[in-house]
């Protein structure tokens, strides 16, 4: 098949989803398929896109430097003045496929635009469609519907900072918490807060990414993480960094953090953290694969967090770690995903 694997984009994890994007690249080319990697805000400099089908441009591994972009120098970048986040030639090469790899992290890619785009369109991509992808980008959201179908959640509270003073809030705020910005990944925009002299600064930070600010009750614990693949949840990966919490560096640097699957935990909370993982996925009306973060206490208690809709696809990500336990390997998983995108 003519795939386009779609990377990069205008987001805080555009260098992860560039990496994603070169690794499943070159796992569809191992299959066969005629697979062409496009940083979706850049775009293309080819007067005819989809020629590039006919003579494939070599794939460049990329590894992560530990930094997050400088989204503003990413822009410069591009030259021009369009205000679209799909580059020159996106289109027109992601209509001359069969279907596209849907490799997009975080804001415009992970929240449900682009996919309504291609709804439009009549073009095929992969993982879910853009309802289901909007709610999960929210955390809010995601949390207002789930907690209703009682899945377990920790207490929060969300504000609109249009209404509210960053002073009203601190005076509401219960400590320790969580500081979240609900459209935020990679552990970006997300602060732990212990002290009274750090949540306002936590707070503020939030608001440069967004208006709204998600408060949240601070579980201690370990954390686990559980995919779903076709309706079936997979062995589970908790999550031990070496050194401090799981943040961006921690996320991405090799050896920064151990990710060990199955996780640590009693057959009855691996039961739990995987019927909740389904749970949330049908819930959310969620499609083809997706990944559940997860605390456990001490107690055994498991409380959800959040939902990935378009998780990390290189081979060492959670996802394919996960699939890797159940004997399907990095290509055969980019496979079962791009069969995915025709059944919706």
């Amino acid at each position: 098949m003519k795939i386009v694997v779609l990377c990069g984009g205008l987001s805080t994890e555009r260098n992860i989803s560039l990496i994603s994007g070169s690794k499943v690249c070159m796992a569809l080319r191992a299959r066969g398929h005629k697979a062409v990697l496009v940083d979706m805000f850049m775009g293309l400099d080819q007067e005819d896109p989809a020629s590039l089908f006919d003579d494939l441009p070599f794939v460049k591994p990329i590894s992560f430097d530990g930094t997050a972009p400088d989204l503003d120098q990413v822009r410069a970048s591009r030259g021009g003045d369009s205000p679209s986040l799909f580059g020159p030639g996106v289109l027109e090469i992601c209509m001359a496929a069969d279907v596209v790899f849907m490799a997009l992290h975080g804001e415009g890619g992970e929240d449900g635009r682009v996919q309504a785009a291609f709804d439009l369109l009549g073009v095929p991509y992969t993982g879910s469609g853009y309802v289901g992808a909007a709610i999960a980008m929210d955390k809010i959201r995601t949390k207002e519907v789930v907690s209703v179908q009682g899945v377990n959640t920790p207490a929060w509270k969300s504000y609109d900072m249009r209404t509210v003073s960053v002073e009203e809030v601190m005076a509401e705020s219960k400590l320790p918490c969580v500081v979240k910005t609900p459209g935020g990944g990679s552990s970006i925009g997300v602060y732990i807060v212990r002290e009274a002299s750090e949540l306002e600064p936590a707070i503020r930070a939030c608001l440069r990414y967004s208006r709204k600010l998600l408060m949240e009750e601070l579980i201690s614990g370990r954390e686990f993480t559980c995919a779903v693949l076709n309706g079936r949840a997979l062995p589970s990966v908790e999550i031990a960094p070496i050194q401090g919490g799981y943040d961006y560096s921690n996320k991405y640097v090799a050896g920064a953090t151990r990710e060990i699957c199955p996780g640590r935990c009693s057959r009855e909370v691996e039961e739990t953290i995987g019927r909740m993982a389904l749970q949330v996925h049908k819930v959310l009306g969620l499609h083809t694969y997706s990944r559940s973060d997860f605390m456990v206490t001490d107690d055994d208690r498991v409380y959800f967090l959040e939902v990935n809709t378009l998780p990390g696809m290189t081979p060492t990500s959670l996802v394919p770690q996960e699939a890797a336990a159940v004997g399907i390997s990095f290509e055969e998983l980019c496979e079962i995903i791009v069969e995915g995108a025709f059944t919706r």
